[in-house]
């Protein structure tokens, strides 16, 4: 016979009084270079007892894990099969991970709980990964094009005879420790802890009630990297690093919209990145969702100025700021790459455009939609009045 899932109960525990989940719960010694002595971050939703983080694992998705709960589609309780989670490529440990000052938003022992929280496993506790590294294949035209331009070679190791790049993915969750956070931001725990719960609306209220719980999973979305060459040559000073911080973008990095160049940025460094790598070097591309998406991304000209205007197409720079990759050599400040590629038509898509004014975005459309009209009235003489509507 089929097992009766167990029945939920229908009285709710609050998890802000400290008497609750205080007992079985493993210590956390943020800092410690031991990955044992520094303790597993659990955040388990399964057995509150076990507990001791504030918050929970998946950030945001922890609302559609709700929703697939209350549906009935996923069982409450469920806990994640870990088989072949470890990661492709052994990442440190390093001298940093035992330096509680030096990194306090993310878990350096995230990948590996497999194996270095072996032994809570098989007590029981349910501790899941916070950073996934696998291998992966990138395909983009512009490789293509870059290989045809003879820009690029396929070296069979970075770049493959299909022109796919293998590169070493990782994803990385959010993990903070709210000491070291506050101290980066030059305010007190107390501060930070309040108005994170006041900002939140209250949704995490263990922020002001439990101050004995120092790791918080915030909800919010996490960052993947993408590593060309040996992951391991990201901690050597002495490799050539080709690195950009790329602010993600929908509307160019996937749709190809001419209103801003993020794309032609984006695969300019990649192909950077698989030259370095093809050098004895290592590429470094790490998407960031800084600007708005959405709604308010059409007034992002409002919220980030120096931002928008830096990623307008070469003939609109304003101030003569750029974001292309940087490269730097022996870990010594890098210089901007390259000035030829910037006078790239993918990098100036429409050179012969006047400077923007205050209405930059409008003005461009503006002159699109005329040129094209003009270019249709050539084609057709009796669409010569087609521009004058």
């Amino acid at each position: 016979m089929a097992a009766t899932p167990p029945v939920a109960p229908r009285h709710i525990r609050l998890t802000s009084h400290p008497g609750q989940g205080a007992a079985g719960a493993p210590a956390i010694v943020w800092g410690a270079a031991d990955p044992m002595e520094r303790g597993p971050v659990v955040g388990t939703t399964t057995n509150r007892r076990q507990r001791n983080v504030i918050g929970t694992h998946s950030g945001s998705y922890g609302v559609y894990r709700a929703l697939a709960v209350a549906a009935g589609n996923l069982p409450r309780g469920h806990r994640a099969d870990l088989t072949n989670t470890a990661p492709t490529d052994p990442i440190g440990p390093y001298p940093q991970w035992g330096d509680a000052g030096k990194i306090v938003s993310i878990d350096p022992w995230g990948a590996s709980v497999q194996q270095v929280f072996a032994d809570y496993l098989a007590q029981g506790y349910d501790i899941r990964p916070t950073i996934a590294v696998t291998k992966a294949h990138i395909h983009l035209p512009e490789v293509k094009q870059a290989l045809a331009f003879q820009r690029l070679r396929v070296d069979g190791r970075v770049l493959l005879d299909d022109a796919s790049a293998v590169v070493t993915k990782i994803a990385v969750e959010p993990v903070w420790w709210l000491p070291g956070v506050a101290k980066r931001f030059g305010v007190s725990e107390a501060d930070l802890r309040r108005a994170l719960f006041e900002e939140t609306g209250g949704m995490y209220p263990e922020l002001v009630t439990r101050s004995d719980l120092e790791v918080f999973l915030p909800p919010i979305g996490g960052q993947t990297l993408y590593v060309f060459g040996d992951v391991r040559d990201l901690a050597d000073p002495a490799v050539t690093l080709t690195a950009r911080v790329h602010d993600e973008c929908n509307g160019s990095d996937v749709f190809g919209s001419d209103i801003c160049t993020c794309r032609p940025y984006l695969t300019h460094a990649i192909e950077e990145c698989i030259q370095g790598a093809q050098q004895g070097g290592v590429g470094l591309i790490g998407p960031d969702r800084l600007q708005p998406q959405g709604g308010p991304r059409a007034r992002r000209g409002d919220q980030v100025p120096r931002l928008q205007r830096a990623q307008a197409p070469a003939g609109r720079r304003l101030g003569g700021h750029l974001l292309p990759a940087h490269r730097v050599r022996g870990r010594r400040t890098g210089h901007a790459l390259p000035g030829a590629d910037a006078r790239r038509a993918a990098l100036a898509r429409h050179p012969q455009d006047p400077p923007a004014g205050e209405h930059e975005q409008r003005q461009v459309r503006r002159d699109h939609r005329q040129r094209h009209r003009g270019r249709r009235a050539r084609q057709d003489p009796r669409r010569a009045g087609a521009g004058r509507r």
